[in-house]
């Protein structure tokens, strides 16, 4: 045995804890903190468009905050299960543990808790991530893997995605991964795009950006469910075998697609048939304007030169 990090990879080793990914969380916090500014200045805005305002600040915000988050979520497919299996290589020593298996776009996480946690005097409670995103090597974080010596359900699933694999997993998802990320890019730009056109005179063109966003974002969903068409190899741990499904980020991500397709279609429609409707919601002043219009109250201009220099009468006659 060598040593790895001056730690012989058999024996016990410091756990990584399951954590939150890093960019996700960033992701999140900006969003919050674009919304909490929105929410500071929220009280200046007077009379009722305040209430216009925060529902379409609030939903864009959420449309966009999804569209970026996603990329880093490994909640596109899931699965789970618990299992009795052997746990370190060259060893008869078996555990009860969950193993969880969780698919993003970029790459693969896959857990060990043990059921206790604590087991053959040691803490079983592993959360590793394999990317396969541009400029990473599968093949080598597997390699590295090995060398550590984590536990064999971990280096199983692990090696279930290997470029090597005869199970054809790895380009399935790599290949799907990479189209609905590039595709979920146009939607955020066609978002932004959209923001821009709803607060122009062109409310036409913003409600046409939407439906593009929406139309992008259920084609990354598209493209993500084609490899559901494939028939994967049987993942088995002990007697149990883990199967997979569609996470949360997968079923948020078609709910903002289709919330989209709405608001497009709403605008468009508002567009033809109420325009003014459509430009008191966008402005979010009509109301305000429109409580004047309807009372009979004359609009009255004071001059205050007029006292000053007096008023002039002029008489206009026209002879015919």
């Amino acid at each position: 045995m060598t040593l790895w990090n001056g730690e012989l990879p058999f024996y016990p080793q410091p756990r990584h804890a399951p954590g939150f990914s890093v960019p996700l969380l960033i992701v999140i916090l900006v969003f919050l903190a674009l919304a909490a500014s929105f929410l500071l200045i929220l009280p200046g805005i007077r009379g009722h468009s305040r209430w216009f305002w925060l529902v379409r600040v609030l939903l864009s915000l959420f449309i966009g905050a999804e569209i970026v988050a996603v990329h880093f979520s490994a909640q596109w497919s899931v699965g789970g299960m618990n299992t009795n299996t052997s746990y370190k290589a060259f060893s008869a020593a078996r555990v009860s543990a969950h193993v969880g298996l969780h698919i993003g776009l970029e790459g693969i996480n896959i857990t060990l808790t043990g059921t206790p946690v604590q087991q053959l005097n040691e803490t079983i409670d592993y959360n590793e991530h394999f990317n396969w995103r541009l400029g990473e090597n599968y093949a080598e974080e597997y390699s590295e893997a090995l060398e550590k010596g984590l536990p064999d359900p971990v280096l199983y699933l692990a090696e279930k995605f290997t470029p090597s694999s005869p199970c054809g997993l790895y380009r399935q998802y790599r290949l799907a991964g990479h189209y609905a990320s590039a595709t979920l890019w146009v939607a955020f730009c066609f978002w932004l795009l959209s923001n821009a056109l709803l607060s122009m005179p062109v409310p036409l063109y913003g409600g046409l950006a939407l439906l593009t966003t929406g139309a992008f974002t259920l084609f990354s969903i598209f493209a993500f469910a084609s490899v559901s068409s494939v028939q994967l190899c049987p993942l088995r741990l002990g007697s149990s075998t883990l199967t997979t499904h569609y996470g949360a980020a997968f079923w948020v991500t078609l709910a903002t697609g289709i919330l989209c397709l709405l608001l497009g279609v709403a605008v468009v429609s508002l567009h033809y048939s109420r325009p003014s409707a459509l430009r008191t919601f966008l402005d979010g002043s009509g109301k305000d304007y429109g409580s004047q219009e309807k009372g009979n109250f004359p609009l009255i201009l004071s001059n205050p030169l007029h006292k000053q220099f007096g008023a002039l009468d002029f008489t206009t006659s026209t002879n015919l």
